[in-house]
């Protein structure tokens, strides 16, 4: 354990030394892999397998440039065998040679998360290292370090482990690999090929195990998963950027991390829903509306025969066989795309029957002239005409009688009164299309030809997704895996779940396991022992939360009539007087208000995006996902007030506190 005796100062000396080492080996593997790069130009090979080796050896070397700086390891395992440092990733002097950083991904490295007196799983002593706050991976910022003595019966996470989770939250999200605990480490390593949930209480890490598992994927399935993709979800842009480094920081570059709405953004949103179309058009009812209208756009009613001519010879197709094809084709139920050309495929190869009756085998050329043929062409355009989903979703929305015959059964006349477009446009082109209907629109595309998929999506804040955006998420997920990542109890859009059950069957994965965490590592107990009593309230069922720690600050300012944004300043001062961010969360309404409070009283405020800022003033609808140290939570009334699940908010904003919450209110709490 950490203390002043001699012999800390030794190991302490010993580890920096081995850390220069570790340094000095890094700099030769970036070196090392830019001189591939080099040597590969001139490789003696077919010119794609050449383009193939030269993407994958560039790649690499800009990996290994792009490597942020820091401390080199973090931990240490000593066997009877061997002795194993741990870090973000491997690093060796010779690639033959014993790895003088073992990466965190690797198998061996396990027992670092999992050992304990119980079980040492071979284990004798594990070390954990301490380093100064921001430490860009001098050696002389390891500071300290801890040992437990599994072989002695010693088991604990000791002080170190304590300051990393409690150190203050400036900037990003940062990686949590020196603190993953044997529940994280589970979910992290679990199968590629299975989905799961996390129902994270309010600081358990749910976003870095979802962030550590795409790591650890990656790592454990480089090719399976760069073949098919690996994609981030988040709810917003602002969360995006704040969880941006850590990835990087566990060594993997270029992952798609991206919103839904700019995975299904096929144009710009320049329209507005009333909350009740933005309710419908979000519900799952959607689904079968839009393939209803998709669909009526297929018939064969009135068709007349085909005739094909080709020199003296006619090739005919009767009314009831092309009347059959179409009514075959539409009960396979392939995509609509797929389905036009399977009615083109098998008008054709009757044609080709005939002629191959009367003289013999054709051609694959002549197959596919007569299937580019005029005749051909007209007769699918008129049973299974193409079209633009854009067509479908502004013909629904614009015509009452289109929407009435699609939505039968369905939708009632007021739902459907909802959806229509008070301004029709002229034609899908100059329509003002928005949020919602990006969700309609991709549902269309999907009906029409499936999108690409990815190997594996995390999906973040997954409880505030709508049924239709769930469906969106399955389409890319149809024959990947997922990592839902959520608390229900966070769930504040209109159609939040308020079971993972239902989440996932939109999802298509209705078989993933829903894995509880409730131990909180960041937020403070009298702070969670606040979001527990607003837990009661909220009509989900989800364990609460406790915390770890017994530190921090729980305080209540109550303001004078007209003095709330007195209050709030004062709050602030008192925050910025202590070590670490501060977070100021308003009602959305508010947020001007308080800004301009701040402005006056000399208090330099940034805003949710501004990572650096000291303090920060955000309004409650963009704080989910979002930590600070010390939270100044203004009003809470109006908080709950401002939409239909406030207290879900409220909880929200309570639990973004990592050392203290102050809540300044002039009204009665909603407590």
């Amino acid at each position: 354990m950490t203390s002043p005796d001699p012999s800390l100062h030794h190991a302490l000396v010993q580890e920096r030394a081995h850390h220069d080492r570790c340094r000095t080996a890094l700099a030769a593997m970036v070196d090392g892999a830019q001189e591939h790069v080099v040597t590969g130009e001139d490789v003696s090979a077919s010119g794609a397998d050449a383009e193939v080796l030269g993407f994958q050896l560039r790649s690499h070397a800009k990996e290994m440039r792009e490597l942020p700086e820091g401390p080199l390891f973090f931990g240490r395992l000593e066997t009877d065998r061997q002795i194993l440092h741990i870090g973000r990733l491997r690093i060796t002097e010779r690639p033959a040679d014993p790895p003088l950083v073992v990466d965190w991904r690797a198998p061996v490295s396990r027992a670092f998360y999992q050992a304990t007196a119980r079980d040492p799983q071979g284990v004798a002593v594990r070390r954990r290292f301490g380093w100064s706050p921001g430490s860009r991976g001098d050696s002389a910022d390891l500071t300290g370090l801890e040992d437990e003595h599994l072989d002695r019966g010693e088991s604990r996470a000791g002080d170190i482990v304590a300051r990393e989770i409690e150190r203050p939250r400036v900037g990003p999200m940062r990686d949590i690999a020196a603190t993953i605990q044997p529940e994280q480490d589970d979910l992290v390593r679990g199968d590629l090929a299975v989905s799961v949930c996390v129902q994270g209480a309010p600081g358990t890490g749910k976003t870095a195990v979802g962030l550590h598992r795409a790591a650890y994927l990656l790592y454990t399935h480089p090719q399976r998963i760069r073949r098919g993709g690996l994609l981030i979800l988040g709810p917003n842009r602002t969360f995006l950027s704040y969880i941006s480094e850590v990835l990087p920081a566990l060594g993997e570059t270029g992952v798609r991390q991206s919103t839904l709405r700019d995975e299904i953004a096929r144009h710009p949103v320049t329209g507005a829903d009333d909350g009740r179309a933005d309710v419908v058009k979000h519900d799952a009812r959607m689904a079968d509306v839009l393939r209803r209208a998709l669909y009526a756009r297929v018939s064969a009613a009135g068709v007349k025969s085909l005739v094909l001519a080709e020199g003296s010879y006619r090739w005919r197709v009767a009314a009831g066989e092309l009347v059959r094809i179409v009514a075959g084709v539409r009960e396979e139920e392939p995509p609509y795309a797929v389905g036009r050309e399977r009615v083109r495929t098998r008008v054709v190869r009757l044609i080709r029957d005939q002629a191959e009756r009367r003289s013999g085998t054709r051609s694959n050329a002549w197959v596919q002239k007569v299937s580019r043929a005029r005749a051909v062409g007209e007769y699918v355009d008129a049973v299974w005409p193409r079209v633009r989903p854009e067509e479908v979703v502004a013909e629904l929305l614009s015509d009452p009688q289109a929407l009435a015959d699609a939505a039968d059964g369905l939708l009632d006349a007021e739902e459907q009164k909802a959806l229509l477009w008070a301004k029709p446009p002229r034609s899908w082109k100059s329509a003002r299309w928005s949020v919602a209907d990006l969700v309609l629109l991709d549902e269309v595309a999907g009906l029409i030809e499936h999108p690409q998929g990815y190997g594996h999506l995390v999906v973040d804040e997954a409880q505030d997704l709508s049924p239709m955006e769930c469906r969106a998420i399955a389409r890319r997920a149809a024959f990947g895996s997922l990592t839902v990542l959520g608390d229900l109890a966070q769930g504040t859009t209109p159609w939040a779940a308020r079971s993972w059950q239902t989440v996932l069957r939109h999802l298509g994965k209705p078989d993933a396991v829903v894995v509880p965490l409730t131990t909180g590592f960041r937020v403070p107990g009298a702070v969670l022992e606040l979001a527990n009593r607003l837990l009661e309230r909220v009509e989900v069922e989800v364990p609460p939360a406790r915390s770890l720690r017994g530190d921090g600050e729980l305080r209540f300012r109550e303001a004078a009539r007209g003095e709330l944004m007195g209050a709030v300043v004062g709050a602030v001062r008192d925050a910025l007087g202590r070590e670490g961010s501060v977070g100021v969360v308003a009602a959305d309404a508010d947020e001007a208000r308080v800004r301009e409070a701040l402005a006056a009283a000399g208090i330099e405020a940034g805003g949710a995006d501004e990572l650096g800022a000291r303090v920060a003033v955000v309004p409650a609808s963009v704080v989910k996902g979002l930590e600070y140290d010390h939270v100044v939570a203004v009003e809470p009334a109006a908080i709950v007030e401002a939409e239909e699940r406030g207290l879900q908010r409220l909880y929200v904003v309570v639990t973004r506190a990592v050392a203290g919450l102050e809540v300044v209110h002039g009204r009665p709490l909603p407590l």
